[in-house]
């Protein structure tokens, strides 16, 4: 049987470009190579394309971008090329001819419809999530407006833009009206928990508005829902299927940035809960999944409370697929070993593909 040609993006240009680096190592480790011919394309941080042709070890590090195989390498938008343009040092450009992307791309320029709108006009099937759906999950304010329109319980929220700046007091006093302190600002259009603060006072709001706009264009503030962290690992294009669930228990305040990739968060799976209500959120985890568009994978993440209430808190497209991250870790737990469930993405993605040219 003959290998497919698979490509693996990593890096890009966001605030979770080290993530990236850490998930798409994991990936590289565990895709097959008797199944697969695989060639890396780094993107760094100021956006350059680079074939990778060094060991999967520098990547993690950072290191492979100075590797002197590097060449320049980008994905042709032309679907007479469906696949890679090379160019060498001398000057000449190579065409490699590509089956499957994986974008291991976490946050913006990765996660939000852009690198999967070029992927679309290339023609060549890629794991994940489609342009819109990508767009649409990524933007915070967008999946609070989408999910409740669908009747799934979500966190109230109040969005702003650049254009409600500079900050008024009567601003801060609605916002703090209408959700009530602690509230937890965050950047609408970014993951991996970048930019996000929990205030506390109408002072410590300014302040994460503030900083949540040094990395967006627009700002969501959430109530915060005390309760348990849950997450469900979603996976299929026309009939998903989810996983067993996840509870996460944070090290710090919130599960921030350091409590999920820094420090000594605990991750228990399968999460402790009756069968009803792991199904009652299984149930709900797949009904966010289509009502947002999703394909491929998303992990879905919710609060549980005391009362036995199910928010839904994000969906995300492209989880982390770290040694430590929930999404391969639940389907482990649910009988799909991690190498199959990189096989598994391939395939729903060569199939979503050969449905839409259908």
């Amino acid at each position: 049987m003959p290998k497919y040609n698979i490509a693996v993006l990593f890096g890009g240009v966001s605030s979770e470009h080290e993530i990236s680096l850490l998930s798409a190592t994991s990936v590289l480790q565990n895709l097959s190579k008797e199944k697969y011919d695989i060639t890396c394309i780094g993107i760094t941080k100021q956006g350059r394309w680079l074939l990778y042709p060094g060991p999967i070890e520098e990547i993690a590090t950072g290191q492979w971008k100075n590797h002197p195989g590097c060449v320049d390498a980008i994905i042709s938008p032309s679907r007479s090329h469906q696949g890679i343009l090379i160019f060498s040092a001398d000057g000449q450009c190579k065409e490699l001819s590509i089956d499957c992307v994986f974008p291991i791309l976490h946050g913006k320029n990765g996660e939000d419809g852009t690198i999967q709108g070029l992927l679309a006009l290339s023609g060549i099937p890629f794991v994940g999530c489609d342009v819109l759906s990508s767009a649409v999950c990524m933007d915070k304010d967008i999946t609070h407006r989408l999910l409740t329109t669908a009747g799934v319980r979500n966190a109230n929220w109040v969005s702003l833009t650049t254009s409600d700046l500079p900050l008024s007091e009567e601003t801060c006093l609605d916002i703090a009206r209408k959700l009530g302190f602690p509230i937890f600002v965050k950047p609408a259009n970014a993951g991996s928990s970048v930019g996000i603060t929990k205030a506390q006072t109408l002072s410590s709001l300014r302040e994460g508005i503030r900083a949540a706009f040094a990395h967006d264009s627009k700002v969501v503030c959430e109530e915060m829902i005390s309760g348990r962290e849950i997450e469900c690992a979603v996976l299929g294009n026309d009939h998903p299927r989810a996983s067993v669930l996840g509870e996460i228990i944070p090290c710090n305040d919130f599960y921030d940035y350091q409590a999920k990739y820094q420090s000594d968060s605990t991750l228990i799976a399968p999460a402790k809960l009756d069968e009803q209500l792991q199904r009652q959120i299984q149930q709900t985890a797949v009904k966010a999944y289509l009502a947002l568009g999703c394909s491929g994978l998303a992990r879905i993440d919710f609060f549980l409370t005391d009362q036995g209430e199910i928010y839904i808190n994000e969906p995300n497209t492209l989880p982390g697929f770290t040694v430590i991250s929930m999404y391969p870790r639940l389907w482990a737990e649910s009988g799909l070993p991690y190498q199959q469930l990189l096989d598994t993405l391939i395939n729903f993605a060569i199939e979503q593909q050969k449905d839409r040219i259908g």
